[in-house]
């Protein structure tokens, strides 16, 4: 059953040396006198209809290969333990490969809070075929374009995208998120698509794994085009005015809970992590995994404090300072 492709992506994701992260100009500003006691602080948070207990999750990643189902078993079990959402990879391997178990978490973990993933190019007949077969809590739909277009095999027609959009919107029923995949998603883009009735994006900005570098060392091409796109904290920087509208979710190059309280603080109603996940699953047991997200959710408690926050909405009155390119940017804009 294994997919060289996927398990390629797996491989060069794991081995890219992003040489730079935005989150490392962003410097929050601490508060001396806080007025809460550390177990007053609440880390719940909501968004794709429900209430969530902590404001970060497992994002899509893999799936369909032998050393893809090794790898959601091991997010799948760490996510049940921590009683974190995890997202699978696209679904897209098991809809053309009816054996694929690559992505059937939940016969292990019955608990499990699970989503999904497909990408915009499938029609809504298998959206209604990846909900029925996987029951998510909520389906995420990539939006991949550079990707797709660097990839030797990837899709080269575009114009039923957001004909796809509209269908999914209409007869999907669980939530939907429009994802990016680590291009940052432009305004205009969430404009549209809060005009077609999407209430959820993930934004996924460079700064961790590059589909774009991906595909490039598959190719062996264009190099130059290894840092297309918009960083994490500038695409978030550039929706400031949606974030009352649309339920904005943040990934691409979080690394830590300071990472996490800095997205939080421009708008995030919560943060996926890729690439640091699947470090972790890769270089330690599946239970000193459980012991490190355990321990962020304590750190995320103690970062809040110092920042005189006793609930996710309070971050957004934090002061901050920005340096480098998202300052530039920011006077630009």
């Amino acid at each position: 059953m294994t997919t060289n492709r996927k398990d390629e992506h797996i491989r060069y994701a794991l081995e890219q040396n992003s040489t730079y992260n935005s989150f490392d100009e962003v410097e929050l500003i601490h508060s001396s006198l806080p007025l809460y006691d550390l177990d007053e602080i609440d880390l719940s948070t909501e968004f794709a209809g429900r209430k969530w207990d902590f404001p970060f999750y497992i994002n899509a990643m893999t799936g369909g290969s032998d050393k893809g189902r090794e790898i959601n078993q091991k997010l799948a079990q760490v996510a049940d333990a921590c009683g974190i959402l995890f997202v699978t990879g696209s679904y897209s391997a098991a809809l053309k490969d009816p054996s694929d178990d690559s992505f059937s978490v939940k016969t292990s973990y019955p608990n499990l809070l699970l989503g999904t993933n497909i990408g915009l190019d499938k029609p809504v007949e298998l959206g209604l075929q990846t909900v029925k077969e996987m029951n998510p809590l909520l389906l995420q739909i990539h939006v991949n374009v550079m990707q797709e277009l660097l990839m030797p095999e990837g899709e080269r027609q575009f114009r039923l995208w957001q004909h796809n959009l509209s269908d999914y919107v209409e007869q999907i029923s669980v939530p939907l998120v429009l994802k990016e995949v680590g291009f940052g998603m432009d305004v205009k883009t969430i404009a549209k698509a809060y005009e077609m009735g999407i209430r959820t994006v993930d934004l996924s900005g460079r700064g961790g794994t590059s589909f774009a570098y991906i595909e490039n060392r598959r190719s062996g091409q264009r190099d130059y085009l290894n840092d297309w796109g918009q960083s994490t904290m500038q695409a978030l920087l550039n929706a400031q005015d949606w974030k009352d509208k649309m339920e904005l979710l943040v990934s691409g190059g979080v690394r830590n809970p300071l990472d996490i309280i800095k997205c939080l603080v421009f708008g995030a109603k919560a943060v996926g992590l890729s690439r640091t996940m699947l470090e972790l699953v890769e270089n330690y047991s599946v239970d000193v995994v459980i012991s490190i997200i355990e321990s962020w959710k304590e750190d995320l408690r103690l970062i809040m404090c110092a920042l005189n926050c006793k609930k996710i909405e309070d971050l957004q009155e934090v002061d901050y300072l920005l340096y480098g390119k998202l300052k530039e940017a920011k006077d630009q804009m």
